[in-house]
């Protein structure tokens, strides 16, 4: 509010509202009075105050959209609109959303430089030297794009980057989604992981049509089966009880869940038929299954299919 007091003509008053429109223009943030006027005090905007809530607090300064904004939990803090800032690169951070891939797929990957006050600088990833420093990965392009190779199990990798002398690696799973197609047992009808469980990898012994432990059966039928590919004293065996004329009781040793037994009849070992099919939802030993007979002569086997 200001106020005028004594005899002024028209052109002096408006002289006097001239000189104290500059008077009001002054940023002091105090009372000012003379004989003849007085101001209140001025208002500072939040310029530069401090602003806060319960998940960050930004300090502001007055004469332009500048400001520290922090952040507690991650702990984090940003500088912007400093001419001139001075900071130091402490190391290479690398990233990637997820940090997973599926084998024989993509992702990509992506740096930044960590400053010592914590807050970051965006690196193209072109900028950016890539390497593969270990795992499955087949290879890491100009631009960051990773590509995973096949695995038997989900797989630990490291991937490596290199800007402006610093180092980073940024640790990535490459994951099994594709059960048969690792190496040479790729498309074999096994699965690879059961493979190299059991004879490692690269080994001959373990093909499906191959009997490693000279038991009669062949690792197909050990693993639809549930059985042991490398112990001869581990073996799915049959009986048959039971028989009445018109019903024959075929008994298994065990029977695997996941897999499919179908029961056959044939009385000419020529031409089976199939009688009945059992998918197990549990392991039972043994396991017995009535199944109808036809004739004088009937012959049964049981064949085994994966789902």
């Amino acid at each position: 509010m200001i106020s005028l007091k004594g005899p002024f003509s028209a052109h002096l008053r408006r002289a006097w509202v001239g000189v104290l429109g500059c008077v009001a223009a002054s940023a002091v943030a105090a009372p000012q009075n003379s004989a003849n006027y007085s101001a209140t005090s001025d208002t500072m905007d939040a310029g530069g105050r401090r602003s806060t809530s319960a998940n960050y607090t930004n300090d502001g300064s007055v004469g332009g959209i500048v400001g520290i904004s922090t952040v507690a939990a991650p702990a984090a803090m940003v500088k912007h609109g400093f001419i001139g800032q001075l900071y130091e690169v402490t190391a290479l951070q690398l990233a990637s959303t997820p940090t997973t891939v599926n084998e024989g797929e993509t992702r990509l990957l992506s740096g930044a430089q960590v400053l010592d006050d914590l807050t970051h600088l965006t690196i193209p990833a072109t900028s950016i030297t890539w390497s593969v420093q270990s795992g499955p990965l087949v290879s890491i392009n100009s631009s960051g794009l990773a590509t995973a190779g096949p695995v038997f199990q989900s797989t630990a990798a490291t991937a490596q980057g290199i800007y402006l002398g610093q180092n980073g690696t940024l640790s990535l799973t490459v994951l099994e989604t594709i059960p048969d197609n690792f190496g040479t047992y790729a498309g074999d009808g096994l699965p690879d992981h059961w493979q190299v469980q059991y004879f490692g990898q690269n080994n001959a012994q373990s093909a499906p049509n191959m009997d490693a432990d000279a038991d009669g059966q062949s690792n197909l039928l050990e693993f639809l089966a549930g059985y042991l590919p490398t112990d001869s004293n581990s073996r799915l065996t049959t009986r048959g009880t039971d028989l009445t004329g018109s019903t024959f009781t075929l008994e298994l040793s065990r029977v695997q869940p996941g897999t499919r037994y179908i029961f056959q009849r044939t009385t000419n070992l020529e031409t089976w038929t199939d009688i009945l099919t059992v998918n197990p939802v549990g392991i039972s030993a043994p396991y017995s299954q009535t199944i109808p007979a036809s004739g004088p002569t009937n012959f049964f086997r049981v064949r085994l299919e994966a789902p």
